[in-house]
C-alpha cells in the first residue's frame, strides 16, 4: 500500500497531472513545460523530480538538452494502470485540452534558444 500512497500523492497536484498528460503527446524539455504551465523553471523541476522519483517519467540527455517522457518500460502495475486511465478521465478538462493544443502547435526551435 505504501507505493500506492506515493503514487496518489504524486498525482495530487494539478500541474503534475498536466505534465503527465502533455507527455502523452511527446517528449518535452523543461523550458517547453515551463512555457505551457506558466510557472517558474524551479517549480517545473520540482514537479519533474517527483514524477521521476515515483517512476512515471524518465529523462534523457540529448546534447545540451534534457528531455522528459513517460516511462513506458515501467513494470509497476499501479503506475501502468493509472497511465492507461488518466487520459480518459482528464481529456475533457479545458485546461488539459489547452495544454495539449499548445504541445501540438509550438515550435521547440523558437522557444528553447539558450
Amino acid at each position: 500500500m505504501n507505493t500506492a500512497i506515493k503514487i496518489f500523492k504524486a498525482l495530487s497536484d494539478r500541474n503534475r497531472l498536466r505534465i503527465l498528460l502533455m507527455l502523452t503527446k511527446k517528449k518535452l524539455c523543461v523550458c517547453e513545460i515551463q512555457d505551457i504551465l506558466g510557472i517558474t523553471v524551479s517549480t517545473v523541476s520540482k514537479h519533474l523530480s517527483i514524477l521521476r522519483d515515483i517512476g512515471f517519467i524518465v529523462d534523457n540527455k540529448e546534447g545540451k538538452w534534457v528531455y522528459y517522457s513517460l516511462n513506458t518500460a515501467s513494470k509497476d502495475l499501479i503506475l501502468n494502470q493509472v497511465m492507461l486511465v488518466l487520459p480518459f478521465y482528464l481529456n475533457d478538462d479545458e485546461l488539459i485540452q489547452s495544454d495539449l493544443d499548445k504541445v501540438n502547435n509550438f515550435s521547440r526551435k523558437n522557444l528553447c534558444k539558450s
